[in-house]
């Protein structure tokens, strides 16, 4: 791998140039265990659980509203509920990255 510079490189590899290029700072590299890679699995999975049944009952509820007014206000509703389950899930991952579990 000394060689990169001479051989293809992986896309990532090419997004952290294009970066760097953009004057954005490269991501850390954190080092984290398996236990706290699991953690973040986990969490990740059930965050992904979470906002799928959102949307199922978002897509329920949607099929049931004739009013656009009250479709707005569904639609406005479910970006709200999204919007609040990532963050929560990121929350949770960036206390497992601290240390905090």
């Amino acid at each position: 791998m000394n060689d990169k510079s001479q051989g293809m490189k992986s896309a990532y590899e090419l997004a952290l140039e294009r970066m760097e290029k953009q004057g954005i700072e490269r991501p850390r590299q954190e080092a984290l265990s398996d236990r706290e890679r699991e953690q973040v699995a986990e969490i990740r999975s059930k965050a992904e659980a979470k906002i799928a049944e959102l949307e199922i009952l978002h897509k329920d509820r949607l099929a049931k509203i004739g009013d656009p007014g009250q479709r707005q206000e569904e639609k406005d509703d479910f970006r709200r509920e999204r919007q609040r389950a990532e963050e929560d899930r990121d929350r949770k991952i960036a206390r497992v990255r601290s240390g905090g579990h």
